[in-house]
């Protein structure tokens, strides 16, 4: 008995090694960096934001590893990868009975609509696995696109208004001065509101122009908003939306 009972186990290793080593043919290995470019906002522009009046860049680094495999000598192909990327944004919006929640110097927190410059933000460092289909147009041009989650393990949206007024609770309440002559600046911070898990989409093309570099472009566009489902400040679903482009280097 105990003979075939070794006898099983050394089959089944024996399968499972031929499993593996199968499973990992015709695999490629890379490493890829990256700068994202875009924000956090809403799908179409509402009414409430009349105008973007300054959009600043930041330091929003990608850096990661792809695993990629070809299905024999089919171009369709499948990438996981694994990166950290950081998704920050700064921006400075005219708006117009916009609904918000500040506070005005030292005093208690007013809510209601604002009307005036708002200074916004947001800030997401995530780790951010994204599983993609890839098809090779040619053998130095991949295309690619998929599901990808995130885990954000830094959050924060934050910000402060100036040059308008505030109307508590509806458009026809108490008129506040925000920023205006001797009136203090509003400042609000929505950072503990913000979920962790994002889902999305990504789409993208990779361009090899030598045999172990290559050039990428791709456009991630979140799925759920950065706000929990029981934030009712803003109105508008703020998605995280951002493009990146970058170079890859092959390892094998």
């Amino acid at each position: 008995m105990r003979r075939y009972i070794l006898l099983s186990l050394l089959a089944l290793c024996l399968f499972g090694q031929a499993q593996a080593q199968k499973l990992l043919e015709n695999n490629s290995y890379y490493i890829r960096l990256g700068y994202n470019v875009g924000g956090t906002a809403p799908v179409g522009m509402p009414a409430t934001i009349r105008s973007l009046s300054r959009y600043t860049l930041q330091p929003n680094l990608l850096i990661g590893a792809d695993v990629h495999k070809q299905y024999g000598d089919s171009k369709w192909g499948l990438m996981v990868g694994l990166h950290l990327e950081q998704k920050d944004m700064k921006v400075d919006a005219r708006v117009k009975n916009y609904h918000m929640a500040m506070r005005i110097g030292n005093e208690a927190p007013v809510r209601g609509v604002f009307t005036g410059q708002v200074v916004s933000e947001a800030g997401l460092g995530m780790v951010t696995i994204p599983v993609l289909a890839t098809y090779d147009i040619t053998p130095k041009v991949r295309i690619k696109a998929g599901p990808y989650v995130s885990y954000a393990y830094q959050t924060e949206f934050s910000g402060y208004a100036y040059d308008g007024y505030i109307r508590e609770k509806d458009p026809t309440g108490t008129k506040v001065m925000v920023g205006i002559g001797d009136a203090a600046n509003g400042t609000y911070d929505f950072s503990d509101s913000m979920r962790n898990l994002f889902f999305g989409i990504d789409v993208g093309a990779d361009w090899y122009f030598s045999r172990r570099w290559g050039a990428s472009i791709d456009l991630s566009w979140g799925l759920n908003g950065i706000f929990k489902s029981n934030f009712d400040v803003i109105d508008d679903t703020l998605y995280p939306i951002y493009a990146n482009i970058g170079v890859t280097y092959k390892i094998k």
